[in-house]
């Protein structure tokens, strides 16, 4: 026989015992929630901290943009370089009309400053001034770190903007002088709590703005603390000690973009601050936990008859439920003031939080599959964007093979892969940017287009759906000309995704009608069909994603139901609209695009198409000889005279001789690459006016910005169109 202790031989010691069981758990999750409550409070303090910092960090950044603006609009002004009286005239009046600043000047070449708007007793040299230098070099507007002015003798920031002659050539470097104080007062829009820390370091450290007491603090070296903190730009802000012991939570941002300036800005707040409310309410539920842990003490000691017994029974059955996990068990008892009753109501409120975080949890589960299913949208949606194009590639590959074709059938077969590979390539480009598809963010190449053009993309690509079906279709084409101003790729893709919804859902034999009518204002594109027609409740769905009818056998080609949404979505990014309409089921659908048209062509009057009345010398450098005879021949089909070169030096021989308008080179050259190249041919004598085309299999963006910055005026990723060069070729030529 098992041994009891002694303390468990009375009722009372029993039911205490019970209440500290029943108890137990919420206290626990007191605890926890009181933990959770506090990390809530840090995190939206510092979401709350990063956002005013970034606030603080645009104030900043206005002024100095202000500053960029007043300097680029004063370098052009003649009267700058016009003599030391008229300069100085010039910046007198610009320092009366901006206040703010402490000074305004002009440093030659040499580093003297030849006028100011601020007379010097002496002469002034800044030529070791770390600003001029770097606006000298990098030929941009520069805001430099701290320095204490020779001539004003206040603290100051300078703010440096080169001059540029006609030549292209820096003569001279234009300052202003921002005294910290204006630049402290951005500071103090800001709003901080008691106790907080607010100021703006330079690249090197020393700090620009303080508050409080900024005066106190001009011109000091930030703590080594806060230099790697500043230096590390982490996620999330960072706790610090300050010089005055207090511990803060920093946030860091940066004053501007890079051509704005190198400031970095850091708001603290004292940590204790902001848990001080959470400890607070904290405290109080372990109070409350305190207070009901002792009354319910109190009852199961008072308490002993089996009155009580049983509905300690109660009780404890009510608990061994919530234990099996049904949440929604509860004791039943009516309350009154005795101990027990206490008991009964603390265990239901612990049944009910027990309940309120399922609920959670299982809202949570819920997110989760949403998650999984957004996934799933995404995945369609690439199957869905990339199976359109396929059927023509297919198709034609297919009559190539056969070898069935004339010679004029395999230049229209290959003309057919070429448009459709252009298009999938395209594409591809569109996914390297995944973040951009999954949240909507699909950047339209607007061009003037015929809807005669759209309408045959549109019908090349279903066509091996409706011939396999054997529907019969009939197009009815506008009268006159019909131009709307879109992207090809995407208007296309509509047209297609209604064609295609349209053989999906009619029987095999039926009948498809695509129409083009223009108004007014608007193109108007309309599919009909005969088939299986909607119900009224899905017409009134049927734009949503997924939406579809029911699928039976013969209706396997239905898709992911992402046809229509997808075509509303491009449609409305144009400007346009789409509708549905149908009879019933049976009876067909019909579907409406109305797209505005070009401006310009709103009249009625067919839109002129441009010519090309003057031919250009164009260079070609590329290693690849079919690439580079590729672009000859399509050039020279315009109109243009077109040199090619294989190496380099060739190029740089040919163009010394010829005097190119044009040049496209490739960057990956044997012996020369494109950026060196370009920078050679800007030497030439003709070199500044031609126009460089890079020719590059490089997409990303810091490869288009360093060959921008190599001197290239466009850039040309493989493969690309080759009518949208032509076209840039003969906008040049218009030019010129």
């Amino acid at each position: 026989m098992t041994r009891r202790h002694p303390w468990l031989n009375s009722l009372r010691s029993r039911l205490i015992l019970l209440v500290v069981l029943a108890i137990a758990p919420t206290a626990l999750m007191t605890v926890v929630n009181g933990l959770r409550e506090r990390e809530h409070a840090i995190e939206v303090a510092e979401e709350n901290l990063q956002r005013l910092t970034n606030l603080a960090a645009a104030n900043e950044a206005q002024s100095i943009e202000r500053a960029r603006q007043i300097l680029r609009d004063v370098a052009s002004v003649p009267d700058l370089l016009a003599g030391q009286s008229r300069c100085n005239a010039l910046l007198g009046a610009i320092l009366k009309q901006n206040p703010d600043y402490a000074n305004f000047g002009l440093i030659q070449m040499n580093g003297d400053i030849s006028c100011s708007a601020v007379q010097s007793a002496t002469p002034v040299n800044l030529r070791d001034r770390p600003h001029f230098q770097r606006a000298i070099k990098e030929r941009r507007f520069i805001a430099g770190n701290y320095v204490f002015g020779r001539v004003i003798r206040k603290h100051t920031i300078n703010l440096t903007y080169p001059v540029i002659d006609k030549q292209d050539e820096v003569v001279a470097v234009l300052f202003a002088a921002l005294e910290l104080s204006e630049l402290d007062r951005f500071a103090n829009d800001v709003i901080l709590p008691p106790g907080s820390l607010l100021l703006t370091a330079d690249s090197d450290g020393k700090i620009i703005s303080h508050r409080p007491n900024p005066d106190n603090w001009f011109g000091r070296q930030i703590t080594p603390e806060m230099t790697a903190a500043m230096a590390a730009r982490q996620g999330h802000p960072v706790l610090l000690v300050g010089t005055d012991g207090i511990e803060r939570m920093h946030s860091f941002a940066r004053v501007g973009q890079h051509a704005v300036s190198d400031y970095t800005i850091t708001i603290g707040i004292p940590s204790a601050d902001i848990v001080a409310a959470a400890s607070h309410d904290q405290m109080l539920d372990l109070v409350g936990l305190a207070v009901t842990i002792a009354i319910a003490l109190a009852a199961a000691w008072f308490v002993g008859d089996v009155l009580v017994v049983r509905r300690v029974n109660s009780l404890v059955a009510t608990a061994d439920r919530i234990a099996t996990g049904s949440l929604d068990a509860r004791t039943g008892m009516v309350y009154g003031n005795e101990e027990i009753s206490r008991l009964a109501r603390s265990l239901d409120a612990m049944a009910e939080a027990l309940q309120k975080k399922e609920e959670k949890h299982l809202s949570a589960e819920r997110q989760l599959r949403l998650a999984d299913q957004r996934k799933d949208e995404f995945l369609a949606m690439l199957a869905h964007e990339l199976r359109n194009p396929l059927a023509p590639i297919s198709a034609g590959a297919q009559l190539l093979a056969r070898g069935l074709s004339d010679p004029a059938g395999v230049e229209r077969t290959a003309a057919i892969i070429t448009r459709q590979v252009g298009h999938m390539t395209r594409l591809v480009d569109d996914l390297l940017d995944v973040s951009r598809v999954t949240r909507g963010l699909v950047t339209l190449a607007h061009a003037p287009l015929d809807v005669a053009e759209i309408v045959d993309g549109a019908l090349e690509q279903v066509a091996p759906l409706l011939q396999a079906k054997r529907h019969q279709i009939e197009v009815h084409p506008p009268a006159g000309a019909a131009r709307v101003l879109g992207d090809h790729k995407r208007l296309v893709q509509v047209l297609a995704n209604l064609l295609n919804n349209a053989a999906k859902y009619t029987p095999e034999g039926g009948h498809i009608a695509l129409r083009v009518e223009r108004g007014a204002r608007e193109i108007e594109l309309i599919v009909s069909d005969d088939g299986v027609g909607m119900a009224p409740e899905l017409v009134a769905r049927v734009f949503e994603l997924f939406a579809q009818a029911e699928r039976s056998s013969d209706r396997s080609l239905g898709g992911l139901g992402l046809g229509l949404a997808l075509a509303r979505s491009l449609v409305e990014l144009h400007g346009g609209r789409i509708t549905a309409e149908s009879g019933g089921e049976n009876r067909g659908s019909t579907f409406r695009v109305f797209l505005p048209l070009e401006p310009g062509t709103q009249s009625g009057a067919p839109a002129s198409v441009p010519v090309n009345e003057n031919a250009l010398r164009v260079l070609v450098v590329d290693d690849n000889f079919d690439a580079a005879q590729a672009l000859q021949a399509c050039l020279q089909a315009a109109g243009h005279e077109v040199m090619v070169a294989h190496c380099a030096r060739d190029g740089i021989a040919l163009a010394a001789e010829h005097a190119p308008q044009v040049c496209l080179l490739d960057i990956g050259l044997p012996d020369l690459n494109g950026m060196a190249l370009a920078r050679e041919l800007r030497a030439l004598p003709a070199g500044a006016a031609v126009t460089l085309v890079a020719v590059s299999g490089y997409g990303r963006s810091a490869d288009r910005e360093q060959a921008l910055a190599a001197g290239f005026d466009h850039y040309l990723v493989k493969p690309f169109d080759l009518a949208a060069l032509r076209a840039l070729v003969d906008q040049l030529s218009q030019r010129s």
